[in-house]
């Protein structure tokens, strides 16, 4: 009898194994359709859009010399992570030698986003919209920046002056394509900027200076006036960048499969056992945060929503635990008020070692809480102290590519989470 059962023991196993063996594989097709789709849509997008894309920079340079500002616009959860993320990017520039240029996001919170524009659009300003056509309070916001006199920008077909629509129905592959898209504008508006010749000749007045970027683009040439020439070299410029995402979303991808597939894993039974997934980051990553929890919260198509906590939503509680504690605590201050064991954190840092960051990944770990980690670089202080439980790492040391890759990886976590069911 004890011989049977170890035969009847070893063939369950074995039938488990090639039950797993069939869900990994199934996996492992599902992973690549996702980044099949992902290279065609954004090689097809940029190779398009690149020439549109350098004469938009001009333009916004243009603008900006006569001191217009910046205001992105989004109605959505999504889109107002968008509209942020944008706004912070020109507001605080991460790369050294670009100058700050003044951007605004406005979002639901300030009320309807024509009522916004009304009372703080002017000629000169730039509007760029996050929302879809059947939005129809993008629609009037954009219909009022453009009776202001303003240059409007859209992703979607709403009436703006510019609209360049991401060519996938996949509303997380448009964000990704988006997302690259306004950080080659803020990238790129600066090349202009070491021109100033192309923009004094159209504008009236001081061209403010961008800073000492010019080593950002040694590829360029030093022409004044030869305003061809330059979209010419920024046009290039919207391409290797372009491909540049394509290949760091690949690689990212395949270096962290068997990582990003367990912390679906674990995260599929924080939400099955009704716990709370936790996500927080600084800056553009405090956006991406919002962005994903907004995917958790009010999913595409007919997933189920999923509890999620923005840690970097509410301002009174960020500077209140800034300016009376430190910025250190930020985090996981939040986290010792509202986490609890089988909840989940979710980390996301460019560099991996920041010290909220650092401090609210140890403080997930004592509250019993699973810990994911999207983190750039080399992975920064969690991956080298191991400080989360998933790590994945994306390696690059350009932050803008950075984040663009780790949206992809929130938005495949996503998904991946919904095909636990079938495990």
């Amino acid at each position: 009898m004890a011989r049977g059962g170890g035969d009847t023991a070893a063939a369950a196993g074995v039938a488990t194994d090639m039950h797993q063996a069939v869900i990994d594989q199934a996996l492992d097709v599902r992973i690549a359709e996702l980044l099949a789709h992902r290279t065609e849509v954004n090689a097809r997008f940029f190779d398009v859009e690149a020439d549109r894309i350098a004469r938009l920079c001009h333009l916004l340079a243009e603008r900006f010399a006569r001191g217009g500002r910046l205001l992105a616009i989004g109605m959505s959860p999504q889109a107002r992570s968008d509209a942020r993320h944008v706004a912070v990017e020109f507001v605080h520039p991460v790369i050294v030698g670009k100058r700050a240029l003044p951007a605004i996001g406005l979002g639901a919170e300030g009320g309807p986003l024509a009522a916004q524009l009304e009372l703080s659009a002017a000629p000169r300003d730039i509007v760029i919209a996050f929302g879809d056509r059947d939005d129809g309070e993008t629609v009037a916001a954009v219909a009022v920046g453009r009776e202001r006199g303003c240059l409007t920008i859209a992703f979607a077909p709403v009436g703006a002056d510019w609209e360049l629509e991401p060519p996938s129905p996949d509303p997380f592959v448009r964000q990704e394509l988006v997302e690259t898209l306004y950080h080659l504008l803020w990238e790129l508006v600066h090349v202009f900027f070491e021109h100033r010749g192309l923009l004094e000749d159209r504008v009236a007045g001081p061209v403010h200076d961008a800073g000492g970027s010019s080593f950002l683009y040694p590829f360029l040439a030093e022409h004044e006036t030869d305003l061809g020439g330059v979209l010419d070299d920024v046009r290039s410029s919207v391409l290797a960048k372009a491909s540049e995402i394509a290949e760091l979303r690949e690689r990212t991808m395949h270096e962290n499969r068997d990582e990003l597939v367990a912390a679906a894993a674990a995260l599929r039974r924080v939400f099955d056992a009704d716990g709370t997934l936790h996500v927080f980051g600084n800056g553009g990553s405090a956006t991406d945060a919002a962005d994903a929890v907004a995917d958790f919260r009010f999913p595409p198509a007919d997933w189920p929503a999923r509890r999620a906590l923005d840690l970097t939503e509410d301002s009174g509680i960020l500077t209140a635990l800034a300016n009376d504690i430190g910025s250190d605590v930020l985090f996981a201050r939040q986290l010792i008020a509202y986490a609890h064991e089988g909840d989940a954190a979710l980390a996301i840092s460019t560099s991996g070692g920041s010290r909220n960051i650092v401090a609210a990944l140890a403080e997930a770990r004592r509250r019993g809480v699973v810990t994911i980690a999207l983190v750039g670089y080399d992975g920064g202080r969690v991956a080298a102290e191991t400080l989360a439980d998933h790590v994945i790492i994306t390696s690059s040391q350009n932050i803008p590519r950075i984040q663009e890759a780790q949206a992809t990886v929130y938005h495949v976590l996503r998904e991946l989470v919904e095909r636990e069911e079938r495990r």
